[in-house]
């Protein structure tokens, strides 16, 4: 509606109430509390965030129809296995999930070409379909962003120069606290499709037990997901809780970036 200027002030309206929440309970919870012995009600936070996930994991998947519900339990299983498996590193995740989404796509893709699909789609491609003309509202919708091509390929090429950059500075040994945050939550935020869940188990073996306990991990879990804004906020308390207020901006900015 607003263009660039419009996009950005809207990006920070809907993050700022979650990110200044779990910032503040990165940097203080844990002077109130043991996070060794936690308060009573902060033990139900846990098995709260894993309830949220599935929640959304089922009302996803109430919506798919056959082959979409086949890809899911094959997706699922490989998830399983992959979980804490003594051959599997811990880290493969960040490559194993795009494959399966790139695979799932192409699968679907497969599927409305054959002549009785097993998936349910709305409109089938045709060999006789033509271009598809652009609407008066198309056109207006263009002149608002107010982007050409030559803009987006900037953005291509710096989040490409800030993703090989930062991996190729820890890769050769760079000792930088600031550095290493930002290179974990951007290459993150550079693998996720699929939605903000999708980060948890590969946040999970980035931070933990490294930066904090399996506990503390889920405790902001939970608090991420009971706050308003994107749960990518949770990358302010899992960067504040490791290295202070400019950990979690750090954080914060590395996994929303991309």
């Amino acid at each position: 509606h607003g263009g660039v200027l419009g996009g950005s002030i809207a990006f920070l309206m809907w993050n700022l109430p979650g990110f200044v929440v779990l910032t503040a309970a990165s940097l203080f919870l844990y002077d109130i509390i043991d996070p060794s012995n936690p308060p009573i009600w902060l033990l139900g936070v846990p098995p709260a965030a894993v309830a949220l996930i599935f929640k959304a994991f089922y009302g996803f998947a109430l919506k798919l129809d056959t082959l979409g519900a086949a890809l899911a339990m094959g997706t699922s299983a490989v998830s399983v296995l992959i979980n804490h498996d003594e051959n599997i590193p811990s880290n493969s995740s960040q490559f194993v999930y795009p494959v399966l989404l790139f695979g799932g796509g192409l699968l679907t893709f497969l599927d409305t070409y054959r002549s009785k699909p097993i998936g349910t789609y709305s409109k089938l491609p045709g060999l006789d379909d033509g271009p598809v003309e652009q609407t008066a509202f198309d056109r207006k919708l263009g002149y608002k962003i107010g982007m050409e091509i030559h803009h987006g390929i900037f953005m291509f090429l710096f989040w490409l120069v800030l993703l090989v950059g930062s991996i190729t500075l820890i890769g050769r040994g760079y000792d930088n606290k600031y550095l290493e945050i930002f290179e974990i939550f951007y290459r993150t935020g550079s693998l996720v499709f699929g939605g903000g869940v999708v980060i948890v188990p590969m946040l999970q073996n980035e931070v933990v037990p490294k930066w904090m306990t399996e506990d503390q991990f889920f405790q902001g879990l939970g608090l991420a997901q009971s706050l308003p804004g994107p749960f990518f906020n949770f990358a302010s308390f899992l960067g504040g809780t490791y290295a202070g207020l400019p950990g979690a901006i750090v954080a914060n900015l590395g996994l929303m970036g991309p």
